[in-house]
């Protein structure tokens, strides 16, 4: 496994487009589709790699704090994470997960943190981000599209 992340343009469709997960977690996640069909301020597009080949993508939202209460301004929101199903089990999320501290760190130098929530039933996903670094704030949101959701927050490398 030779996992990187980068940043996607928004001209480069082509590299993710491909990144498809099961339906009943589109729910959680959404498409990469939507993502580009979107036009979000403050949100960047990432991707995970192994080798040249894109088997994952996440959105960085730069204003999640504008959104969500319990995000500080100088924390990045984490969205959209997905891994390709063919490629789920092989422990490419855990890894990028892990991977982020300091790749976001790198990406956005002035921030100290990111945040995201996760859906109180998608128990995989939490697993996956608690073992790639973040932690539970015990803090809920109740108003997530598929029911409440867990916040969890992740410390960013610091040089």
């Amino acid at each position: 496994m030779r996992l990187s992340l980068r940043p996607v343009d928004r001209s480069e469709f082509d590299l993710v487009s491909h990144i498809q997960v099961e339906p009943d977690q589109a729910r959680y996640s959404g498409t990469v589709a939507q993502a580009f069909q979107e036009n979000e301020d403050g949100v960047d597009f990432h991707a995970i790699l192994d080798g040249s080949r894109a088997l994952g993508f996440f959105k960085i939202d730069r204003l999640y704090h504008e959104t969500y209460s319990f995000a500080q301004t100088d924390e990045l929101g984490l969205r959209a994470f997905m891994i390709d199903r063919e490629e789920q089990g092989k422990g490419y999320a855990t890894a990028a997960v892990a991977a982020l501290k300091t790749y976001l760190a790198a990406q956005y130098p002035e921030r100290r943190a990111v945040v995201l929530t996760v859906n109180m039933q998608n128990l995989g996903a939490i697993r996956c981000y608690r073992r790639g670094g973040f932690h539970d704030t015990g803090g809920i949101h109740p108003h997530g599209i598929a029911g409440p959701q867990h916040i969890l927050r992740m410390d960013l490398a610091q040089a």
